[in-house]
């Protein structure tokens, strides 16, 4: 599942479901698996019935699951889902014994199979990827706001020592897996470790050129964010359309591609808003006895280890996590 089921919340998020509760009171009156499923078949019969294209289907789909998730108060499709999948274990008929395990932003590999594995771009990536190229300069975020992330390896060791210490328990329990509580890391401090390492180790384009980053400049809401944009960006981008209809189309690809680039950053800002502004710090009580647990009870203590409190961020992100970035992600595209 993921962390973020809780909402927009602030402060301690406890591990339980007391966060998703009031969410769910409007759900439970009818079967929204089955309404927003019906719903997904009728917009996609539409846009079939249109001859839409594959780009504007998926375009479509994506806007309209963002739609879905925030009628439901949820701020985009993907924590929709998650929050779907506890809310169906908690409504099943069979009355299932379960364990739910909520990751935070989850990233490449602490140290198996080996350090920095990652597949495909995830949250923070997608901003590591833009930033070095250049792309991605400004975004929303409080500097003092802690960006909570596991790796993903100690991701798996907390599922499979939940699994063993719940084996023949009839209750169901919530484990939140992050760091935020026992060893948080900041916007700023990711900032300037991502500043440090492409001023170092400048990105190559494909035309052999050194991509040149700057700080990243950081706003503490959404509102002077998109003021920001609309002066820096969006005001020129109407500017060159003007400009690019006057001259009978002489610019039109200088105008396409810096539309789409654009269009392309905001999407990405919509979709990791709730990350970025997050003012919740997730309790881990729960998690914290598992790690007892595994410190008891299992004889290779280090092969389970899922402990954020080791992790020297510094480290792990300039020499680790984005170094797999760009070998197991970034080069291969």
């Amino acid at each position: 599942m993921l962390t973020y089921v809780c909402g927009e919340g602030a402060g301690l998020i406890l591990e339980d479901s007391s966060c998703m509760d009031d969410m769910i009171k409007g759900i439970t009156k009818f079967d929204f698996k089955v309404q927003e499923k019906n719903l997904v078949e009728e917009k996609l019969n539409q846009l079939k019935a249109e001859d839409a294209t594959e780009e504007v289907v998926t375009t479509t789909m994506k806007d309209f699951g963002i739609e879905r998730a925030k009628l439901y108060e949820w701020p985009n499709t993907y924590v929709f889902t998650k929050a779907m999948g506890e809310i169906l274990l908690r409504h099943s008929k069979d009355n299932l014994h379960h364990v739910i395990i909520r990751p935070t932003v989850i990233t490449s590999t602490y140290k198996e199979p080996f350090p920095g594995w990652v597949q495909g771009f995830r949250t923070i990536d997608s901003v590591i990827g833009g930033y070095c190229k250049g792309e991605v300069k400004c975004l929303p975020g409080d500097p003092m706001s802690v960006l909570d992330m596991i790796p993903v390896d100690m991701v798996v060791h907390s599922i499979i020592v939940a699994v063993v210490a719940n084996a023949n328990k009839s209750s169901s329990t919530i484990y939140h897996v992050g760091s935020s509580l026992r060893n948080p890391v900041t916007f700023y401090d990711i900032q300037s470790f991502i500043f440090r390492y492409f001023t170092e180790k400048p990105w190559i384009g494909k035309d052999g050129k050194h991509a040149k980053v700057g700080k990243l400049k950081l706003f503490k809401t959404m509102a002077t964010f998109r003021m920001y944009m609309k002066i820096r960006f969006l005001l020129p981008s109407e500017g060159l359309k003007f400009v690019n209809k006057a001259f009978g189309g002489y610019f039109q690809d200088l105008y396409v591609n810096y539309n789409q680039k654009l269009k392309l950053m905001m999407r990405l800002i919509e979709l990791y808003e709730p990350y970025m502004l997050f003012k919740g710090i997730f309790d881990d009580n729960n998690a914290e006895k598992l790690r007892r647990i595994t410190r008891e009870k299992f004889v290779d203590v280090e092969a389970f280890n899922f402990d954020a409190r080791c992790i020297d961020w510094e480290d792990y992100i300039m020499h680790t996590h984005i170094p797999g970035l760009q070998k197991h992600v970034m080069m291969k595209r």
